[in-house]
């Protein structure tokens, strides 16, 4: 049994406890700093794609079990939710979800993602080098674009500004009450929103969630619920990998400054970056074994608790050659950056489609845009959830 503290680490370097177990010991016993006992933590390519796919693991019974865990709230207290659910009932709330995220709905969007991000780039451009690519670009870009993407009017914006972010930042590990007070404060808004959408028909996504409540297709807290984890996690996450993301063209010049001769390349990179970027620290949630298996020659018995090191899967060198380089020409496997099996993220394509937009947006504008600082002197957040810089000072 190996303990894992889930430290801070710098930048973008990869976690050198999920190296050596990727190399060693790909299915071991782990303990983390929260919760009660042990769990396995999985880290090859192959198991991680196994144990994601195959029903005998359960998301829904993690359910209040102290599971071991990286965070002080216990994995208990989550009891709604896409992520927590299994098929059947998983398979429904999953089909109402996708009719949001298609790509003639992404094709919609992105005109108007375009526009965002050339208004807020406008901003930075009129306040001149140095800036703070975080605070011009990646910070409120995604927050507008969920916005936009749940359909809450531009005269409300004010009101939604920081609500996700605190939202996560409480989740993390701040106090009872104001975990309380935030969440409280997204169910209001997002009730609203989803009432106002039953009488104000909309192609957004809080009119696909009210329209399928009232059709009776899902529950008023089904429909709830997905929505604050859209608004939750769209913003913070996008904005984390994203300023991840342009830190690595960054600190790659040959491969910046190819991706300026050849934009087409654009679609190839991101899914590069999207591989090789550690998106977050740690590991997300577990699933639970319903029954005996056998996992990369291990047994796990009926009960225990798996993590999935989807980190050490996108390093793994049986299915990545040279897999700590950032190379655009890399083919092959798909990586697992959104997960893999029936979890896999559904908000992918807009993911995808936002990396392109803030990353095209920038080379386009400023074809000379490079660190305005040493790469060390980049700060990055630290005790949180998703990895990203805190700051992205830039010149040009």
């Amino acid at each position: 049994m190996r303990f894992w503290p889930v430290d801070d680490l710098p930048a973008l370097d990869p976690d050198p406890l999920l190296d050596e177990l990727l190399r060693e010991e790909p299915v071991t016993r782990i303990r983390l700093p929260y919760g009660e006992g042990c769990a396995w933590l999985v880290t090859r390519y192959k198991d991680v794609r196994f144990v994601t796919s195959d029903p005998r693991f359960s998301r829904e019974q993690v359910v209040g079990r102290d599971v071991t865990s990286m965070r002080p709230v216990p994995v208990a207290s989550q009891t709604a939710g896409l992520q927590y659910i299994d098929p059947p009932r998983h398979t429904r709330l999953r089909r109402v979800v996708a009719r949001a995220f298609t790509g003639a709905s992404m094709r919609r969007l992105r005109p108007l993602a375009e526009r965002r991000a050339a208004e807020l780039l406008d901003g930075m451009e009129r306040a001149g080098a140095p800036a703070d690519l975080m605070e011009h670009l990646h910070g409120p870009f995604p927050i507008a674009l969920i916005r936009d993407f749940l359909g809450v009017p531009e005269r409300d914006w004010h009101r939604w500004a920081a609500t996700g972010e605190a939202l996560l930042a409480a989740g993390a590990g701040a106090g009872s009450a104001e975990r309380a007070r935030q969440a409280a404060i997204t169910r209001a808004r997002i009730t609203e929103l989803l009432r106002r959408r039953r009488t104000e028909p909309a192609v957004d996504l809080a009119g696909v969630r009210g329209r399928a409540a009232a059709a009776g297709e899902i529950t008023d807290d089904e429909a709830l619920s997905l929505a604050i984890a859209v608004q939750v996690s769209g913003g913070h996450a996008v904005r984390n990998n994203s300023g991840s993301m342009m830190y690595a063209l960054l600190t790659h010049p040959e491969q910046l400054a190819r991706l300026r001769r050849e934009p087409e390349l654009l679609p190839r990179a991101v899914e590069e970056l999207f591989r090789y970027v550690p998106h977050r620290n740690g590991v997300g949630i577990p699933r639970i074994a319903t029954e005996d298996v056998e996992v990369g020659g291990r047994l796990i018995r009926a009960g225990e608790a798996v993590y999935n090191a989807y980190l050490a899967a996108n390093r793994d060198p049986e299915v990545f050659p040279d897999p700590d380089a950032l190379d655009f020409d890399r083919r092959g496997a798909a990586h697992v950056a959104f997960g893999y099996g029936p979890h896999h993220c559904l908000a992918a394509v807009m993911a995808r489609m936002e990396a392109e937009v803030m990353i095209g947006s920038v080379l386009a504008r400023f074809p000379g845009l490079r660190l305005a600082v040493p790469p060390e002197e980049v700060e990055f957040q630290r005790q949180g959830l998703i990895r990203g810089p805190r700051t992205l000072p830039v010149t040009w």
